[in-house]
Parts: structure tokens; sequence; C-alpha cells
């Protein structure tokens, strides 16, 4: 069905690869529709209660595919319409969806692959995979969120070193800085990753949408604002079905079954 990824569906998850593994997985306009068609088209109503994103080969995904942006000085590429047009509403859709998104890091990240993994909920990564913010290489700024999450992820002066010397932050690193969640060997990678992704799909699924929301809001409301979101999201989780289903599983000690609803 697709060229430049794979998609498929497990029993109440799903996986999405980037599958252009001799081109470092960077991203060309097909790559752009496709992952779009997936969010837009194939995981409303199918079910999906998580998602795991990874790329195939060495690579995770090395950002933009240059061929496409051969410089011409008497026609300049519109960037800004490039990102307008794929990269912002890719992140968007990422960071938006209410189910938890999982980013196995398998292998090098650079320029917007380094923002497409950390727009992601819970990001893994092999512990040879590396973070390369190389926009400075090329002459660029930052692009993909990376300016806005990784000051909050790691502080500002290692954000600024990172950016400015286009340095290469290995996973490890990664993980000690707090810029992902853990560093796994590099044949574990995938099995870690997808055990995470299903036992996320059988937890109450609008519970997670709510945490994801009010963990990402907290870093610009004020305490009033974010008490006053907590109190209104607890007011729909509180009459969700998998809340009945976990008060009573507490007290019939039991596992509880979640539908997600």
């Amino acid at each position: 069905m697709y060229q430049t990824i794979q998609f498929n569906l497990e029993q109440g998850y799903a996986i999405l690869t980037l599958e252009r593994p001799e081109q470092l997985n960077s991203f060309n306009q097909a790559m752009h529709d496709e992952v779009m068609d997936v969010f837009k088209n194939q995981l409303p109503g199918s079910g999906v209660r998580s998602l795991m994103i990874t790329g195939s080969g060495r690579a995770f995904c090395s950002g933009q595919d240059l061929n496409e942006r051969k410089f011409d000085p008497d026609n300049p590429p519109d960037l800004r319409a490039s990102l307008e047009n794929n990269y912002n509403p890719l992140v968007k859709q990422i960071v938006s969806l209410e189910c938890p998104v999982v980013c196995a890091v398998n292998g090098i990240a650079a320029r917007a692959g380094v923002g497409i993994a950390l727009a992601c909920d819970i990001v893994l990564a092999a512990r040879s995979a590396e973070f390369i913010l190389s926009f400075s290489r090329v002459g660029l700024g930052i692009d993909c969120a990376s300016s806005w999450s990784l000051p909050r992820l790691i502080g500002l002066p290692r954000a600024m070193a990172a950016a400015m010397l286009g340095e290469t932050i290995s996973a490890q690193t990664a993980q000690e800085w707090g810029m992902i969640w853990k560093c796994v060997d590099d044949d574990k990678l995938l099995t870690e990753a997808s055990k995470i992704t299903k036992s996320l799909s059988q937890k109450p699924t609008l519970a997670l949408g709510i945490i994801k929301q009010e963990l990402r809001a907290a870093s610009s409301n004020t305490l009033q604002e974010q008490l006053i979101l907590e109190a209104e999201n607890q007011k729909i989780a509180g009459r969700s079905e998998d809340y009945y289903e976990g008060v009573q599983a507490f007290f019939e000690k039991r596992k509880p079954e979640f539908k997600g609803k």
C-alpha cells in the first residue's frame, strides 16, 4: 500500500516504520504524504490505543532529503512553506494524538529526525543510536519543534551547545540528560518498545490522553491554570467506563480490563 513507510496494525496498537533505509529514512514529499495518510485516514476508527514509530536500517530519520532541496541561487526553496505544509502538521499530529506514542530510535536521528522523536511521548533509543542537531552544518536554524522541546528537556546551555556545535549526542548521554526515557541494547530495542506499546494499549486510553495533555500544558500554564485543567479533566475521567472498571477491580482484587472508554 505504501512505498516509503510500513504501517502494521496489531491487536490494540500499531507500528509505523519509516522505510527509506538507503536514504537514512530522510523525508521526501512521498513520505510526508504517506505518514499523514496514516494519521488522518488509518488511525481514526481503527481501534488503535497506542502507536510505535521507528525506522528501518541504520537510521531512525536523518531529516529532510536534501535531494529535494538542491539550492538554486536564482530560485531558492521556500523552507517556510515546507515547514508549514509538512513538518509542523506532522509534529502537531504526533503531539495531539489522544493515544500514547512510543518512539524506538533505532539509529541516527538528525535534524528533523530529532524533533520527530522528541515529539513522541515515550522515547527509547538503541545504545548505538545518535542524535545530531546538524542544522548549523547546512546553514539553517532549528525546526521540527526541537528549539521548543530541547531547552525544556535538557536545559538552555546544553541545547544551545548541541545546536550550535552540531556535535553528536549518544543515546547514553541523551538518557543521562533526560532527553529520552531509556537507552537499551540494540538487539532489545524493538522488543522493549513493542512491549511498552502493547502495555499502553491495554491501559485506560482516555486517562492516558488526559495525562499527556496535562503534562504538555504544564510548562506554559500557571499553577492556577493547571489546577483548573486537572479539575476539568478529572471530571471527565471520573465519568468514564475505565474509571468505573478500575475502582471495581480494586475492590474485587483483580486486574482491571480497560476498554479505552
